[in-house]
């Protein structure tokens, strides 16, 4: 019996257009690089990034990561709504992201404010460089994820995907997971690991 028949072999491809999956990839790397330098720099200094960690809010770093993860799901629908051909259904998901990406800008405000008011900035020390560094860097990732879900939310709520060719979906899609990826590596190594 012929196994290649009863068994074929389907070449698996990233969902998206191939060139975000570069992106994501040197994004992944950037931020990687970030975690290995504070892993470091922590080694060396836990008792100062131990005592400097009690001072942030760890309420909304939870409430920001429960915020991220429900908006990847409502991404999700999203994805799954136009892969069914339902566009108006689709953009609302996505509108539903947006929103909540919204919610996790304010409670960053709110607390960058809360740190900036107390003085601390990036040459306070190492902890509070990364801190910073890092949490601003995703700051800004969530900013452009927002801005690349809008573009694809306008475009579905116009009819430009359909459940044939919603390769664009996909590709903003593949972008918010990553940036939540990001913060769910993000949130336990700055905020909690002691």
């Amino acid at each position: 019996m012929d196994n290649t028949r009863a068994h074929p072999q389907i070449l698996a491809t990233p969902p998206g257009d191939l060139a975000i999956w570069f992106f994501i990839y040197a994004e992944l790397l950037a931020f990687g690089v970030f975690f290995v330098a504070y892993a470091f720099a922590r080694a060396h200094n836990v008792e100062l990034f131990n005592e400097s960690q009690q001072h942030l809010n760890r309420a909304s770093g939870a409430i920001n990561t429960l915020v991220l993860i429900t908006s990847s799901y409502f991404v999700v629908r999203g994805v799954a709504a136009i892969q069914r051909g339902y566009s108006t259904l689709c953009a609302r998901w996505l509108a539903a992201a947006i929103g909540l990406g919204g919610v996790f800008l304010a409670i960053k405000l709110h607390e960058f404010d809360a740190v900036f008011s107390a003085g601390i900035s990036l040459s306070t020390n190492t902890f509070y460089m990364f801190y910073l560094s890092l949490t601003l860097f995703h700051f800004m990732h969530v900013i452009l994820g927002m801005v690349i879900l809008f573009a694809v939310m306008l475009k579905a709520q116009r009819g430009g995907y359909s459940a044939e060719e919603h390769r664009g979906v996909e590709t903003g899609a593949s972008y918010w997971h990553m940036v939540d990826l990001l913060w769910i590596i993000l949130f336990p190594l700055v905020y909690v690991i002691h």
